[in-house]
């Protein structure tokens, strides 16, 4: 199953958070950078980037556990900061969720469904069957990937109306990842809500997600359709003076070469006619993934970045 086997779920389109202008600054490091956006009710997002552009501390902030330094944000209408109205309808699940010394899984699931007003103990049950979690060992004892379940079986059976996951698979092998993917769709489409999922894992988690937000250095790159993001970039190969000859004008995202033949990511969709004179030129079209370019674009922008710097510089330097 992936997203779009699903029906697009009542109320979405609905603004659950708004997002404007929003700045996070640790002394001398921005790491969020005047960010704005929104997000919808009853869809699953893929907040998507870099070890370190920003996405943790942007979740952080949206379900009040930091504080950001200018902007302003409102969830389901209000301040998130101490809205007990508001923090009990949003679930965070942590990459490095702290526990007390002596917990067990059975301790926090209980915690769990005395907060959580929609907390499900059958799926939880099926859950904890499913990765085999167990229960009663203590949460310190527990390996990377058991500890990751916990957080996973929390998410899940939460049923929170918004949920965040913060790369929720680390540790998880790929059965149990897929486990975690499955029973997210299967779910979602029984008792829709909002979900916000951070990954670096892109390609795996490119069937679940509806939106894309891509965050580079603490700056929103990407807000778009997961369909329409898939439509934004084409991958040429062939002889590579053919391929240069052809892409020349365009923006190009990646360039990559072996021997004479060559591989060129560039911008934008193709026309019919554009296919067709690549084809009687005998190059071949190839699909870019969501990871591809989403790499792809990353490091166009930290290539457009140093070329704009050189250029400060060498401008700087022929005015002494």
């Amino acid at each position: 199953m992936t997203i779009n086997d699903v029906a697009p779920p009542a109320g979405a389109g609905e603004t659950v958070i708004e997002v404007k202008n929003l700045t996070k600054r640790y002394r001398d490091t921005v790491a969020v950078d005047d960010v704005s956006f929104s997000i919808q009710k009853n869809t699953i997002y893929g907040l998507l980037g870099r070890n370190g552009a920003g996405k943790t501390t942007v979740m952080s902030i949206l379900t009040a556990q930091n504080f950001a330094t200018s902007g302003d944000v409102r969830v389901f209408g209000e301040h998130p900061y101490e809205n007990a109205r508001v923090l009990r309808r949003l679930c965070f699940v942590r990459e490095s969720q702290r526990y007390p010394d002596d917990a067990k899984p059975i301790h926090a699931f209980a915690t769990a469904k005395l907060f959580y007003p929609n907390w499900n103990q059958e799926l939880a049950d099926r859950l904890i069957a499913d990765f085999r979690l167990p229960v009663s060992t203590r949460i310190k004892k527990l390996s990377r990937g058991q500890l990751s379940a916990v957080g996973v079986i929390i998410g899940l059976a939460s049923r929170a109306e918004v949920t965040f996951f913060d790369e929720p698979y680390l540790g998880l092998d790929a059965v149990a990842r897929q486990i975690f993917y499955d029973r997210l769709l299967e779910d979602y489409t029984e008792h829709p809500r909002t979900v916000i999922l951070s990954s670096h894992l892109i390609d795996e988690v490119s069937n679940l997600i509806e939106r894309v937000l891509v965050i580079d250095r603490g700056q929103i790159i990407m807000d778009a359709a997961t369909d329409d993001v898939r439509n934004q970039a084409t991958a040429i190969v062939g002889d590579a003076a053919t391929v240069d000859a052809f892409v020349a004008g365009r923006e190009v995202l990646h360039r990559e070469s072996l021997g004479r033949v060559a591989s060129v990511t560039i911008a934008g969709a193709l026309s019919a006619d554009e296919r067709s004179r690549l084809t009687a030129a005998g190059l071949d079209i190839g699909p870019v993934s969501l990871q591809q370019l989403i790499v792809r674009t990353t490091q166009h922008a930290d290539e457009t970045d140093a070329a704009a710097s050189d250029t400060r510089t060498t401008t700087k330097g022929g005015q002494r």
